[in-house]
């Protein structure tokens, strides 16, 4: 973020500290990537209403703990996302993970896959065999773009936690897509 940019996001965040009323501007902001952060994992858009509303209603409520720790308020916003959609899934029992086709492609490269529908559903297959966490981590690096210092702070870990179980995770989803690749050759 510019410096020039984060001195007018702390200063509008020290204005909304101080009354609500300021909270607009990061509001309108943040308002449609941390919706469509949600809606890529529910695929439903009153869920996502009434999750995206529920973050930043938790967000004015907490916004007089906010510290800033050297990224911008976004992904203050991406954590408590994060732990909302992560809560309503739980409390249903289930995980949803919406994949879009430029990324599953950039994640998985095969020249006996040129099919986009056949590497999603394959890769979606994949992904659902993982971990909750391990699937967070994916999702946050390379669905969402953060950087391991962000994803460290999303997830509460250390940032060599992030890596190691992010490496771990990708050759999880190596390991899987291997044995598929040799059993389909047989």
């Amino acid at each position: 973020m510019a410096d020039q940019n984060l001195s007018k996001e702390i200063e509008e965040i020290e204005a909304a500290k101080k009354d609500l009323k300021h909270f607009e501007p990061l509001y309108n902001r943040y308002f449609d990537q941390i919706f469509n952060f949600i809606y890529r994992k529910t695929d439903d858009e009153d869920l996502t209403a009434d999750l995206t509303s529920k973050v930043f209603f938790n967000a004015m409520k907490s916004l007089k703990t906010y510290e800033f720790r050297g990224f911008g308020f976004g992904t203050w916003l991406y954590k408590i996302a994060n732990n909302e959609v992560y809560g309503h899934f739980r409390n249903q029992k289930k995980a949803y993970l919406s994949l879009e086709s430029d990324k599953v492609n950039s994640l998985m490269t095969c020249a006996d896959l040129e099919d986009g529908e056949e590497k999603m559903k394959l890769l979606s297959k994949m992904i659902s065999s993982l971990k909750d966490k391990e699937v967070r981590l994916l999702e946050l690096k390379y669905f969402e773009n953060k950087t391991f210092e962000e994803i460290a702070f999303i997830m509460e870990m250390n940032e060599s936690t992030v890596k190691m179980r992010l490496y771990r995770s990708l050759n999880k989803l190596k390991e899987k897509f291997a044995e598929y690749y040799n059993r389909s050759k047989q």
